[in-house]
């Protein structure tokens, strides 16, 4: 059964009655996760009514409201894309291939119809008495307030603030007389074509940008504060042509390619524990292979172990030969001011420029900064702890999806997909009408820790609000283990009977 009802539903104490629409599931964004929890409710959930609510104008989120020179994704789309739809280009693509690729998804499976755009979620309530969650919109097409009822709530808006990136605040920012723009929310008029630019950031963004736009800049230097790892490579996969060649069906070149990459990628990781030395030699001299031995120890040799951080691809290593052909340069220092030139650095060297890129990161969002309330209570998720890092303690009926940090996001987008669909199905068979993860009796006095342990990773977006998220423990079961290869056996496995959920 597909389609939408308008209907007067019982409101939480304190609200206006007004009509309602009302869906077994919402879902929040139309992003790469918003699309899939789609297709799998569609698929797996044919019974129940859907509705997805997206802010901006269209789909796919970050790759459609980011409009910076060049910007692609920084793993590969046969692992990024959706164990469901064949991937078929190169392994790297740029944010125009992954629309497009997200458009033949909701094409192909008729979702279009569900999606809702405009709609910006401002608050959720839930209700113990009804058994439903009240969620308002905000049209920004009308700037009028929409409402909806929900049984169940499935977040899928991503993990970071879509309004404004983050960019420090260093001394005499409003002295300096050139422009200063953030990535994500690139200016539609920035001429860059002939002026000097500088770039402040270490990470993909940086990676991508400073090659997207050297040809046409005077000159563009990368600084950045201490250096990253990158893995550059040729941007094919020679298993997925080979297997053209032999006139393999896609689907399964999709899905050996998939394997393939997750095994490698497992290898990988493992070895960056177990031999960070041997794994970090052999990560510089991939860079080593474009740069002096030189400037890769100077600039592109990290202060920490390999997966610490993110460690984005670079197809090609096109920023290494941006460097190597002097159209770019890289500084390695700290800023000490702006000024109206430029920047000071902490060395004393002044870097002059006419347009300077803050690409250094963004804002975590919280389940999307929206003000939720639990019977009437607000609710601060700092105060929950986490179930397996999808659902949270005293919060029924809501599920959010936040990907992988080593591997694709997308591969926990279909593991969760079959996750939600099961315990939907099975509160079908229970006739049960909320499910709230809760701790059990063994679980009384154990240790509470931040929402990701900081010594195996720590990018800066959550270590500055590691204080908003949900706490996790010590235990299997309230853990946020960020691990693909364990969870894609654990999940599939876990008991919807066990007393860590309470139904009702």
């Amino acid at each position: 059964m597909t389609g939408t009802d308008t209907l007067t539903r019982p409101q939480p104490a304190g609200a206006a009655t007004k009509d309602v629409e009302h869906f077994d599931v919402l879902v929040a964004g139309a992003g790469i996760s918003g699309i899939g929890a789609a297709y799998h409710l569609k698929e797996q959930c044919p019974d129940k009514k859907f509705v997805i609510l997206e802010g901006l104008d269209s789909f796919g989120g970050t790759w459609h409201m980011h409009r910076y020179p060049g910007i692609r994704s920084d793993s590969d789309l046969f692992t990024f894309g959706y164990r469901f739809k064949p991937w078929t280009s190169a392994p790297i693509a740029s944010a125009e291939e992954i629309l497009k690729y997200m458009g033949e998804v909701i094409e192909e499976n008729d979702l279009a119809r569900h999606i809702r755009y405009h709609h910006r979620i401002v608050s959720a309530r839930w209700s113990s008495a009804d058994n439903l969650w009240t969620i308002d919109a905000l049209r920004s097409d009308t700037g009028a307030t929409a409402r909806f009822t929900a049984n169940f709530l499935w977040m899928c808006q991503g993990y970071y603030r879509h309004s404004e990136g983050y960019t420090p605040e260093w001394p005499g920012m409003d002295k300096f007389r050139g422009r200063i723009v953030h990535p994500q929310t690139w200016p539609e008029d920035l001429d860059y074509k002939g002026k000097h630019v500088l770039v402040i950031g270490s990470g993909a963004t940086a990676a991508t940008l400073v090659p997207a736009i050297a040809g046409d800049c005077s000159h563009v230097t990368l600084l950045q504060r201490s250096p990253t790892y990158f893995i550059p490579g040729r941007n094919e996969n020679v298993l997925a042509d080979q297997l053209r060649v032999l006139g393999i069906d896609e689907n399964w070149i999709h899905e050996i390619t998939r394997r393939q990459i997750l095994f490698d990628q497992a290898e990988f990781t493992r070895r960056s524990f177990e031999e960070p030395a041997a794994v970090t030699e052999e990560l510089l001299a991939a860079v080593g292979m474009f740069l002096p031995e030189e400037t890769v120890k100077e600039h592109f040799t990290p202060r920490y172990r390999p997966w610490r951080q993110r460690i984005a691809f670079v197809p090609d290593g096109d920023i290494f030969q941006g460097i190597a052909s002097g159209k770019a340069s890289v500084v390695t220092d700290e800023i000490e001011r702006f000024t109206e030139k430029g920047i000071l650095l902490k060395s004393g060297k002044e870097l002059e420029a006419d347009i300077i890129v803050t690409a250094t990161g963004f804002n975590l969002s919280v389940l999307g900064d929206i003000q939720f309330e639990i019977d009437d209570k607000a609710l601060d998720f700092a105060d929950t702890v986490t179930y397996r890092g999808m659902m949270f303690t005293g919060v029924p009926n809501l599920v959010w999806v936040f990907g992988y940090f080593r591997a694709s996001w997308t591969l926990r987008v279909d593991l969760l997909g079959d996750f939600v669909c099961r315990l939907l199905n099975h509160m079908g068979k229970r006739q049960a009408r909320s499910v709230t993860p809760m701790l059990r009796p063994e679980d009384k006095d154990m240790e509470l820790k931040p929402w990701i342990d900081p010594e195996n990773f720590n990018p800066g977006y959550l270590m500055r609000s590691m204080h908003l998220m949900p706490k996790r423990g010590d235990k299997p079961e309230w853990e946020h283990t960020q691990d693909y290869w364990r969870e894609k056996d654990e999940l599939p496995a876990i008991d919807l009977d066990g007393p860590e959920f309470v139904y009702k």
